[in-house]
């Protein structure tokens, strides 16, 4: 008996260090809290075991990323406007500021002499649907030409039915081309512990929306770092400062032809 008693303590206690591990790895790339407080980090983490079994999580932090002054305000220019629609893949989160992908997009269109403004509405912790949500006040006030979508991922850290995923990327690409915009996709995969299959058909939502719809398609924003741990941060899902330049080389070949020659100085 007392052999019996201590070997479920151990896989009890086997399972609680399991738990404690998912929460770590995933905690900042549900949830996004530079800033917040302990209470919030704990409120994140237990959301996170929620997602683990498949149950929904409450609203996780939000930190919104620093944006461009000029494409937040175009009437105080002509060039035209690129928004980035992300998360915290995408709002600098845990780096310095201006040296995430998105900033060093900016430079990149300086240097080529590409006359283009580009506003960063990522948000850490933002799913499909808080993106769909506020997507009308980005495209109000900023009037973009391109939106590039990089949400997803938070959606399956969540438990979000892939059904509803894929509903609100359609509808999100729906609403930036009924405001004359034009939409890219980012491709996202989750972590290999959903299983095979959850994650072959969760990358599948980007390939069958970009195929069906029409939209340019970065297959994968992270593609090239999988295997490469030091450029990630210490938890192993936000990509460290020196590994940006990556990602905007995975998301400039499906930009660039976008881009309008005319407006080259």
């Amino acid at each position: 008996m007392m052999t019996h008693r201590l070997a479920v303590n151990q896989k009890r206690a086997a399972r609680r260090a399991a738990f404690s591990r998912i929460g770590s790895r995933f905690s900042a790339f549900a949830s996004g809290f530079p800033s917040a407080s302990a209470s919030i980090a704990t409120l994140t983490a237990a959301a996170l075991f929620g997602t683990s079994f498949g149950m929904n999580g409450p609203a996780l932090a939000a930190t919104p990323a620093p944006t461009d002054h000029a494409a937040t305000n175009p009437a105080a220019t002509a060039k035209p406007n690129i928004v980035v629609l992300g998360d915290s893949l995408s709002a600098e989160y845990g780096l310095p500021r201006d040296t995430g992908w998105v900033a060093l997009l900016r430079q990149r269109l300086t240097s080529e002499r590409i006359d283009y403004n580009v506003a960063n509405a990522s948000i850490s912790g933002d799913t499909t649907s808080g993106g769909l949500t506020r997507l009308p006040l980005v495209m109000q006030r900023i009037k973009p030409s391109i939106v590039i979508v990089e949400l997803g991922a938070n959606d399956a850290l969540r438990g979000v039915p892939l059904s509803t995923t894929e509903s609100n990327l359609r509808a999100i690409v729906a609403q930036i081309r009924k405001g004359g915009a034009k939409p890219v996709l980012v491709g996202m995969y989750v972590p290999p512990n959903y299983g095979p299959d959850y994650t072959r058909d969760f990358h599948a939502i980007y390939e069958r929306l970009a195929k069906e719809l029409n939209v340019p398609l970065v297959p994968f924003l992270l593609a090239g770092l999988a295997d490469k741990p030091e450029l990630f941060q210490a938890d192993q899902i936000h990509p460290v400062q020196q590994a940006q330049p990556l990602l905007l080389d995975n998301v400039w070949p499906t930009l660039k032809p976008l881009l309008d020659n005319g407006t080259r100085r």
